[in-house]
C-alpha cells in the first residue's frame, strides 16, 4: 500500500489573516478558495508543490493559543541562517515571535517560532535534514 501525505486542515478564526500571514512569511500562494455564504475554504501551497503538499484554512475557528511549553508546531524550511534571523527579527517587531532564534541539537538545526493570527507556532528552519541545509547535516542518523 502506497500512502503519501497530501496536506493538513485547520480551522481559523480569520481565514484572510491566516491567508496574508502565511503569504509573507511563509511565501505561500493560494491554490483554491471557495466560499460559501460566511464559510470559506482555502488552499496554500508553495509555488510548483500545488500537487505534492497544501495546507487548508476553513472558516469556523475559535482560535488555538498555545502555551509556551506546547511545542506543537508546522514547520517550513528555509534557505540560509540569515533568512531564519531575517523573519525572526520581522515576528518581533511585529509581536508575533514565540521563540527567538535557538541553534539545537541534530536534528533541530536553527530555527525560530513565530505565531500566526490563530495562535499557532509556525518554525522556520535551517539545517534541519529535511529542506535547505540538509546537505549539510548528516541525514545518515535519520530513524
Amino acid at each position: 500500500m502506497n500512502i503519501t501525505l497530501t496536506h493538513i486542515a485547520q480551522h481559523v478564526h480569520n481565514v484572510d489573516a491566516c491567508v496574508e500571514f502565511y503569504r509573507r512569511y511563509a511565501s505561500l500562494a493560494v491554490v483554491h478558495h471557495r466560499r460559501d455564504g460566511s464559510q470559506q475554504v482555502v488552499w496554500l501551497a508553495e509555488p510548483g508543490r500545488e500537487r505534492e503538499f497544501i495546507l487548508v484554512l476553513l472558516s469556523g475557528g475559535a482560535g488555538s493559543p498555545q502555551a509556551d511549553h506546547d511545542y506543537s508546531h508546522l514547520g517550513f524550511a528555509v534557505a540560509s541562517r540569515s533568512e531564519v534571523e531575517r523573519i525572526a527579527r520581522q515576528a518581533d517587531e511585529e509581536g508575533l515571535l514565540a521563540w527567538d532564534c535557538r541553534d539545537d541539537v541534530y536534528p533541530a538545526g536553527y530555527y525560530c517560532g513565530v505565531r500566526d493570527p490563530d495562535g499557532k507556532v509556525v518554525e522556520f528552519s535551517y539545517g534541519q535534514p529535511l529542506g535547505p541545509g540538509a546537505e549539510d547535516r548528516l541525514v545518515d542518523n535519520i530513524e
